[in-house]
């Protein structure tokens, strides 16, 4: 599956195979008419034929067209027509997505140039089998240059243009509303659940902000100013327009917005005001993992507590710089990690949890230990790891049958996160908040989605929807759109998604105890109410218990 793909920038030889013929301005002005409009011997031997399209060029024997590349568009305009590609449903307290049909494209990138289509998804979309890839290029599902695809053994070339039709399934969130705490017409502020992604990346698609903003608001064209990671709840703002993205993205650039964040973290935090100032560097840009390194980014976080209640203290954060998971990063280094993070309140980082920057592991190391223990909990979509580092997973998983890992854990993501301009995806690297929040002011209606990485090798994905039919089990099934006329629960033959049965996520998996509270700046305030969970007064439910879903949110 080529859904781990995000539009992949083409490559920096940009001759074609087939070129267009110059005709001299000389001649054409003696004759009347252009060198290249008179007749060849060629094509009255009919060797050579050209094609039509191709400027005239002959077509060597045995040899492709390719068409020159599309100009890129700069952006994705998300719009009710993407927006009416499937629906919700809510079900057990969450957010779900009727499964869909969906195109993933990509250029052919140069380290592909010269091996087969079958060599190419084998060594990079692993998410899925030889087989199934054979089958879906037999159902016309695989297209290269707008054209079927049956034979995988097709050699790419430069500037080949991949399409690869899926059935694709989104990962269910909290089925809170997404409510809005400002509309004024320059900004909108709005208070994110955890579990739901800013903006379309990895997996998530329909089950973001942007896009719950749009089906069930009828909000577009929103410019962002920051953004949160997927399971940080709290303040999130958009800019609706050019010059007030503009002028908040400056104030981010001169850290004149003051953020305050609240957290519930492991352990009694020490009383009175803690600052952190240990430099962060970036470890994996797959799943964002960073760590404390004195070749890190200079950070500096100020703590305080708020209450402890014997087991977890309730913890207000001022991030003064913007690094990616400042807070979470600095936490654990205190010794501290917040409860329920995926990440750095794993065991992987040794018995202290990486206090004090002690780990005793090579970051390779520890992203495989990473990996390994939410593998051997089955919770690696905690993780958010992209298809492309799928192999991480394969390494982790190897004892386990032969494409378990893939089938169990096509997450995203991402982080989110992944490069705005080519990924989610995923690339150039951003300046981001405190909790992997973006601070550049990016208009989302220009953000490509399927975002995986940040600044990795990847391909990048372009969304577009199918105008392919596609047979399911003797039915008609016409692109994207299908799943608004289908039933819930109408499956694919083919995909191996719907052959799963997954049981729905447990509230400790959509959520990390870490609240944007507040966002200020020279003339503007905006905050939410503080959660729940970290009032002084709150008893951590029992996962083990019926009813999880009491006073979690």
């Amino acid at each position: 599956m080529m859904e781990q793909a995000a539009i992949a920038s083409v490559a920096e030889d940009v001759n074609t195979v087939v070129l267009v013929e110059a005709c001299p301005a000389k001649e054409a002005t003696q004759t009347g008419k252009r060198k290249c409009d008179e007749p060849e011997e060629a094509e009255t031997s009919g060797r050579g034929k050209r094609r039509r399209g191709a400027g005239g060029k002959k077509v060597s024997p045995g040899q492709r067209y390719i068409p020159p590349p599309q100009k890129r568009n700069p952006g994705v305009s998300f719009s009710k027509e993407h927006f009416d590609e499937t629906s919700y449903y809510f079900e057990g307290g969450l957010r779900k997505v009727h499964p869909y049909y969906f195109d993933f494209k990509t250029y052919c990138k140069g380290r592909w140039v010269g091996k087969s289509l079958l060599e190419v998804f084998k060594t990079e979309f692993r998410a899925e089998s030889v087989e199934y890839y054979q089958k879906a290029a037999k159902e016309g599902r695989i297209r290269l240059n707008d054209t079927p695809v049956e034979d995988l053994s097709v050699v790419l070339r430069n500037n080949d243009h991949m399409r690869n039709t899926v059935h694709r399934h989104e990962p269910p969130v909290v089925g809170k509303p997404l409510e809005v705490l400002v509309d004024d017409g320059e900004v909108l502020v709005v208070d994110k659940p955890a579990s739901i992604p800013v903006h379309p990346c990895g997996r998530f698609r329909h089950n973001t902000v942007i896009f719950i903003l749009g089906k069930e608001q009828g909000i577009s064209e929103l410019h962002t100013v920051h953004r949160l990671d997927r399971l940080t709840s709290g303040v999130l703002l958009f800019a609706r327009t050019l010059e007030t993205s503009q002028k908040l993205d400056q104030l981010v650039r001169d850290r004149q917005i003051e953020k305050e964040y609240v957290c519930r973290v492991e352990g009694e935090f020490p009383e009175g005001e803690l600052i952190c100032e240990e430099p962060i560097l970036v470890v994996s840009f797959k799943i964002g993992l960073c760590r404390v390194d004195p070749k890190g980014k200079e950070c500096r976080t100020v703590f305080q507590r708020l209450s402890f209640n014997g087991r977890t203290s309730v913890v207000r954060c001022f991030p003064l710089t913007g690094r990616t998971h400042q807070i979470r990063v600095h936490l654990q280094y205190l010794g501290f990690p917040i409860l329920s993070d995926p990440i750095y309140g794993s065991s992987a980082w040794g018995p202290l949890k990486g206090k004090g920057g002690l780990v005793g592991k090579t970051d390779e190391e520890l992203l495989q230990a990473l990996v390994e223990e939410h593998s051997s909990k089955e919770s690696l979509h905690l993780l958010d790891v992209p298809d492309d580092g799928i192999g991480i997973v394969q390494k982790a998983d190897k004892n386990k049958a032969s494409g378990e890992i893939e089938k169990s854990d096509r997450t995203s993501e991402p982080t989110e996160t992944r490069n705005i301009e080519e990924c989610g995806g995923d690339k150039k690297l951003e300046k981001q908040d405190s909790t992997g929040c973006c601070s550049s002011s990016v208009k989302i209606h220009e953000v490509n989605q399927d975002c995986t990485e940040l600044q990795s090798k990847s391909v990048s994905c372009q969304e577009s929807e199918s105008p392919l039919q596609l047979k399911t089990n003797g039915n008609q099934i016409e692109g994207p759109d299908c799943m608004q006329t289908t039933p819930p629960g109408a499956r694919d033959h083919l995909c191996s998604e719907c052959k799963l049965v997954r049981p729905d996520p447990k509230e400790n998996d959509l959520i990390m105890y870490l609240h944007a509270l507040r966002y200020k700046g020279p003339d503007f305030e905006y905050s939410t109410r503080c959660p729940n969970w970290a009032k002084e007064d709150w008893v951590e439910p029992d996962l083990s218990g019926p009813d999880e879903h009491s006073q979690r949110f």
